[in-house]
């Protein structure tokens, strides 16, 4: 009987407040960091009941992280913290490719959270529907996934979650359980329950710097209009090709770098620098590695013969 009571009366380790006691954590690291993004004149701002989504500022000078089609008609926003602060912001950069943009907060003394990424319990913080602060928590379902931007290009590396995201929650971060920044919320999946998506904290460091220190995203550019094509197959073999698919050349760019090499339309594209490429997305892939000014080996296939064409990148116009 003794025993018993002694084992009732005895404290023990319950999981779920230890998932809790993860999850009060991180929200109070990363909380104070977290912005309501309003569009429009700051008149209006002040009078909208809900901002057109969320942000995180992530240096000690105020340059915070969003959605890039939060701001993609402005200039200038107002962002609203958690402690009643409300300060004008400028849209810094925006990058439409990976659907992020930076804005500088013009105040000082603001709170940062740190873009980084560790351990599969995630929270999300946002402003769902105008409530501001909302927390939602899941987990990390997926790592590596691919996403459709707005423009079109595909997204590398996106972060699959089970954190409940509602429209409000763009921009906002995706927190792991230290309160670093593991990824700003993207997407959701209209009519699935459990399924978000966040850019993840090494991209968006990426395209912060790039625009911090060159103004811009800087990617390499062919200047050609191009379109996903299926192989004949006598023709892999013949070849000795690794890919079944090719990227036909359709048009050139009267003043890109393709209408200043040998790379013709009709030609598909097959790799670049010995890299196997079998589309589009896997052209844009090769190319977001390397700096513009470099000089790529494309290796394609013309009628029935494999070439290789030296062809020099830069930036679009």
């Amino acid at each position: 009987m003794a025993d018993s009571a002694t084992s009732e009366l005895s404290p023990r380790s319950d999981p779920l407040d230890a998932y809790s006691a993860a999850v009060v954590g991180a929200v109070e690291r990363v909380g104070p960091a977290v912005v309501s993004v309003y569009v429009g004149s700051a008149a209006e701002a002040e009078q909208a009941r809900g901002g057109a989504g969320s942000g995180v500022v992530v240096t000690p000078d105020g340059y915070l992280l969003t959605n890039e089609h939060v701001v993609q008609r402005v200039q200038e926003a107002r962002v609203a913290f958690v402690d009643g602060r409300s300060v004008p912001a400028v849209v810094t950069g925006r990058d439409p490719a990976t659907d992020l943009a930076v804005l500088r907060a013009q105040a000082g003394s603001l709170p940062y959270a740190r873009l980084a990424s560790d351990g599969q319990l995630v929270v999300a913080v946002g402003n769902p529907f105008g409530f501001e602060s909302t927390v939602s928590a899941g987990v990390v379902s997926a790592l590596g996934r691919s996403l459709r931007s707005r423009h079109g290009r595909l997204i590398e590396g996106v972060v699959q979650h089970s954190a409940a995201l509602n429209p409000g929650n763009s921009g906002g971060p995706l927190t792991d359980a230290a309160g670093s920044v593991a990824g700003i919320n993207t997407a959701i999946i209209a009519m699935a329950q459990g399924i978000g998506f966040a850019i993840p904290a090494s991209t968006a460091q990426w395209v912060l710097t790039e625009i911090l220190t060159q103004g811009r995203v800087r990617r390499a550019w062919l200047g050609v209009a191009a379109r996903d094509r299926p192989l004949d197959l006598r023709l892999v073999r013949a070849l000795g090709l690794t890919v079944a698919r090719a990227v036909e050349v359709l048009s050139r760019e009267a003043q890109g770098p393709a209408a200043e090499s040998d790379l013709r339309p009709g030609d598909l594209i097959v790799a670049v620098n010995d890299e196997p490429v079998d589309g589009i997305d896997a052209l844009h892939r090769r190319l977001s590695r390397v700096p513009p000014g470099t000089t790529l080996t494309l290796k394609v296939v013309r009628r029935t013969h494999l070439v290789d064409i030296a062809l020099a990148v830069r930036e679009p116009p």
